[in-house]
């Protein structure tokens, strides 16, 4: 089918990726945070942000603003866009948009549990979750005990239940569980959206092979750095690894057995596409490398716009508003912090 897309694409998508390339026109530019760099208040954020596509979001909030609201009403466009898209599409891009927020969904999950077990209030958690990773029956996540209670009481209802399979034991819920589980989960959740993907075929599937592929690399990546000095055992390690990707197999044999930062490293500069990555931080250094990852994510995703007749761009912009929406919260944090020699830090220009 590769090829041929242009031929039917746009009976169906051709609408929505109208949209979505004029959503990611709305993108705030090098120009747009640099003048936001400069602001001295929150107020001054609202002020620039004003006269983006942010401006109708955040014209009626009053004086003092917090970051969270400014976080909050900026996600909000995001998730009317979303919706908007989700409402127009048919199969199969509608079941490609909803995959999108599994990840989401995961991290929902996860943030209840947490909450829960540390005897926090079900309410304020679930202010604090994100809105496209609500699902109706989430609320009732507090009641459980261990991850067979989990599924059996909420999540078999869920697009998730599949994904329980690999992590249903009756161990009960602790820190260290909860974070398996969520990376079994992500395990399932990415190798099952990259088999979908494949199935599409034609450009979708060789541009979200790429994508979801360094989101696997670097989920393997992080997972070996945070989990150095715990008890998680080599092999408990291999199995959070998803079973695609430029590291599959090899690399995932030789980041189980690294001890420090600098083995992940030297594993890593065998593979050229993450050289560049690693050549930015100095030796022993791993504070930097979320950054740096984010930055050659966002470098991929503009790519994806480079093409026609395919939903990556979907995935694509998506991801690049949610950075976006991060590089947002960084700099209003710095300025109501009064950091503002730290703004540059964490900031990920897009365009």
């Amino acid at each position: 089918m590769y090829g041929f897309e242009a031929m039917t694409f746009n009976i169906h998508g051709g609408y929505l990726e109208a949209i979505v390339r004029g959503h990611r026109s709305g993108l705030l530019t090098a120009a747009d945070y640099n003048n936001l760099c400069q602001c001295e208040t929150l107020d001054d954020i609202k002020m620039h942000l004003s006269a983006t596509e942010y401006g109708p979001y955040l014209q009626n909030e009053p004086s003092p603003l917090h970051t969270t609201t400014i976080v909050e009403k900026c996600t909000l466009k995001l998730v009317d866009e979303y919706k908007h898209m989700l409402c127009q599409a048919t199969e199969p891009m509608s079941t490609f948009l909803e995959y999108i927020t599994y990840g989401h969904m995961i991290d929902n999950v996860v943030l209840i549990v947490t909450g829960t077990l540390h005897e926090r209030d079900v309410q304020e958690l679930l202010e604090k979750c994100h809105p496209l990773g609500m699902f109706d029956s989430i609320a009732t996540l507090a009641v459980a005990q261990n991850m067979r209670e989990l599924y059996r009481l909420v999540l078999v209802d869920t697009p998730l239940a599949p994904y329980f399979s690999e992590c249903i034991t009756s161990e009960d819920l602790d820190d260290m569980n909860i974070e398996i589980m969520r990376n079994t989960l992500y395990k399932a959740y990415l190798e099952d959206f990259y088999r979908f993907c494949q199935k599409l075929g034609g450009a979708t599937a060789e541009i979200m092979s790429d994508l979801l592929a360094f989101e696997a690399d670097r989920r393997a990546v992080n997972i070996t750095i945070n989990s150095i000095g715990t008890e998680l055992t080599r092999d408990d390690r291999r199995k959070l690894y998803s079973s695609f990707g430029l590291l599959y197999p090899y690399g995932h044999e030789e980041l189980a057995v690294c001890e420090d930062i600098d083995q992940v490293r030297g594993v890593m500069e065998k593979y050229p596409p993450y050289q560049p990555i690693f050549s930015k931080l100095s030796y022993g250094e791993s504070q930097m490398l979320d950054k740096a990852f984010y930055e050659e994510e966002v470098k991929r995703l503009c790519l994806s716009f480079e093409q026609q007749f395919h939903y990556g761009v979907f995935f694509a912009y998506m991801r690049l508003r949610e950075q976006e929406i991060r590089n947002l919260m960084w700099i209003s944090e710095c300025v109501a912090q009064n950091q503002k020699s730290r703004v540059h830090d964490s900031v990920v220009f897009i365009f």
